[in-house]
Formats: structure tokens, C-alpha cells, sequence
């Protein structure tokens, strides 16, 4: 039976978040000839939502507000559950970031639902949504289902391919009024490190560093490579640990998990707290002196050598197969 699909959407910086559009895909296969709602809020967001439609969505809700200028979850909260007591879906699916491992919980606690988190693969089993989420930090995965009532499941990224962008598609877009009060938090002002232009948790294309980088001058050849190929640079814990990089960088049970179509680990032994948070990437390579060192256990190519020669080569030859195409 056809189902009714709400996705939240998400912005940073004026930009939607490429998981949004990975959601809108996993809406549609939900949906099963349905219909797929995006949701996005925000001081300013009205610019947003034709992409919201391109990607997929049959119709958009927009939510504007001075209040929402910044994410809280009182604000976004209030917004939310008001399209959603409005709209009455069968399932709402999130991305599952810091902002909707924030909010989705909260609102399944609103609506008495269940919450699935960290969904990689979505399935039918007749009227039933089965959904497939990794546990035991990605040693093993379990498939889950809401037996009753709404559905809610957050999103991890790159793991559900979005729909090919496709500017004929047409869809309305609505303006949702909601009267914001009693807002607990007020957030003044919001000051980020400073990073690489790509987001880490959605780069198809990761640069880690680990303790073999030895300093903070040993990231720039990492960086370096990550600018030829538009990838974000990451670090493990034992590089955090050891000052050589901001723990924004951090990929790792307890940091980000990641999952870019390739991730080149530098000098990173390989530690299972490591590995957890990017084990399930789809090309690995490693990079290490120490031929025993465990992350070759979960690489797809190994090169046993010194960083600080191999990936200067690697940037070298890079460009050149780069400047050829």
C-alpha cells in the first residue's frame, strides 16, 4: 500500500546537506508510489526548497523564522511536530547527523513511535518498512522494523544513493506558520574551527592522519592530497590525543563514522576504535610502515612505506591523471 513519507531536510551554511536528497531517495522507496514530503526550516530557506523537488520530493513545507536562524531543539522541535501532527505520515526519515540524532528522539518521545537510528539500507517486506542498521561498531548489522504506529529512522550518510538531480520535476511548495515560544535555549553566536571546505561526515573522499603523521606540519602533505582530490582530511584518536590536529577531525567510535566511497588511512595503526567509526567505507587503502600493523587487516590495497614519500607520489600522480582527463 502506498505510503505518505516525510523527510526533515537539513541545511548548513544556506546549503542542504547532501543526506537530505539520500533521505528523499529512501523516502521514495518507502513511499511505494506515494507520497514523498520534505520538511526545512530556517531564518531564510525559501532558496532551498526547488532543489528539495529536483531531487525527488513531490511537495515541500518550508518554515521560516527569525528564531530558526540557528538549530535548537526546542525551535525545530515545535516546528516539526506541528507538520507532522499536520501532515500525518506513515514514516518520517531524518539525517542522521547531529542534528537529527538530536531531534529524532524527541519527537518519537512527542508521538509515542519508534525510532530506528543509523539506517544504512532500506527494504520492503510486504507493508512492513525493514530497515538494516550496523552494531557492535559495524562488526555486525541487524535488520528492524516499528511494528505499529509511525515509523521514524535517521539516515546515516552516504550509504542510500540519491536520486539524479532532474530540474523538470515539479512539485508545490507550502509555508508552514508556527507561532515559536518558550524557547529554553537561545544560541548567540556560533564559532566553528577551522576545516577544510569539505564535511568530513559526507565526503566521498577521506585523507586520515594518524600518530605516523608525528606533527602538525605532517598533515599538510595530507592536506595537499586532499586538495587535488576535493577530499576532507580526518584524523584518529591518537592523533587528536597528541595535539596534531582539532578533535573536529576525529573518525572513530568515539569521533565521526564515515563511510566515503575511498578512505586513505596515513600512518594509522588500526586500533578497533578506529575502525569503527570507517570500516564500512567502500575502498580502502592504507598507508603504514609497519607491515603488521592491523589496519591492513580491513584495507583493499596496502602500501608498506614511509607517508612522508608515498603520499607526495601519490599527490604527483593524482594530478597528473587529473590534468590528462
Amino acid at each position: 500500500m502506498a505510503k505518505k513519507v516525510l523527510v526533515i531536510a537539513e541545511s548548513r551554511e544556506s546549503e542542504l546537506r547532501n543526506v537530505s536528497f539520500e533521505a528523499i531517495a529512501a523516502g521514495k522507496e518507502i513511499a511505494a508510489g506515494g507520497e514523498v514530503i520534505a520538511a526545512i526550516a530556517g531564518e531564510n530557506v525559501s532558496a532551498l526548497t526547488d532543489a528539495l523537488v529536483h531531487y525527488g520530493a513531490d511537495r515541500v513545507i518550508k518554515a521560516e523564522n527569525e528564531k530558526l536562524s540557528t538549530y535548537t531543539s526546542d525551535g525545530y522541535g515545535q516546528v516539526f511536530l506541528q507538520i507532522i501532527n499536520s501532515i500525518k505520515p506513515d514514516a518520517i526519515l531524518l539525517p542522521h547527523t547531529s542534528m537529527g540524532k538530536d531531534i529524532a528522539p524527541k519527537l518519537a518521545s512527542k508521538l509515542d513511535a519508534g525510532l530506528i537510528s543509523d539506517a544504512t539500507a532500506i527494504e520492503l517486506d510486504g507493508e512492513d518498512i525493514v530497515f538494516t542498521r550496523p552494531i557492535y561498531s559495524g562488526k555486525a548489522f541487524e535488520k528492524k522494523k516499528v511494528k505499529a504506529g509511525v515509523t521514524i529512522a535517521t539516515i546515516r550518510p552516504n550509504n542510500i544513493s540519491a536520486l539524479e538531480k532532474d530540474e523538470s520535476r515539479s512539485g508545490e511548495v507550502f509555508s508552514e506558520d508556527v507561532e515559536i515560544k518558550d524557547l529554553r535555549t537561545i544560541v548567540k553566536e556560533v564559532v566553528r574551527k577551522s576545516t577544510s571546505g569539505v564535511d568530513l561526515s559526507e565526503a566521498k573522499v577521506i585523507i586520515a592522519g594518524g600518530r605516523g603523521v608525528k606533527s602538525e606540519d605532517g598533515f599538510e602533505p595530507l592536506q595537499e592530497l586532499a586538495d587535488v582530490l576535493g577530499a576532507a582530511v580526518g584524523a584518529s584518536r591518537g592523533a587528536c590525543d597528541a595535539d596534531y590536529c582539532d578533535y573536529s577531525l576525529q573518525i572513530g567510535q568515539t569521533g565521526k563514522v564515515v563511510t566515503p566511497d575511498l578512505y586513505i588511512a596515513c600512518g594509522i595503526s588500526g586500533a578497533i576504535q578506529h575502525l569503527a567509526g570507517m570500516s564500512n567505507s567502500k575502498v580502502i587503502v592504507a598507508i603504514n610502515k609497519d607491515p603488521e600493523a592491523n589496519i591492513f587487516n580491513v584495507a583493499d590495497y596496502g602500501i608498506v612505506g614511509d607517508l612522508f614519500e608515498v603520499v607526495p607520489l601519490l599527490t604527483q600522480e593524482f594530478k597528473k591523471v587529473l590534468q590528462t582527463n
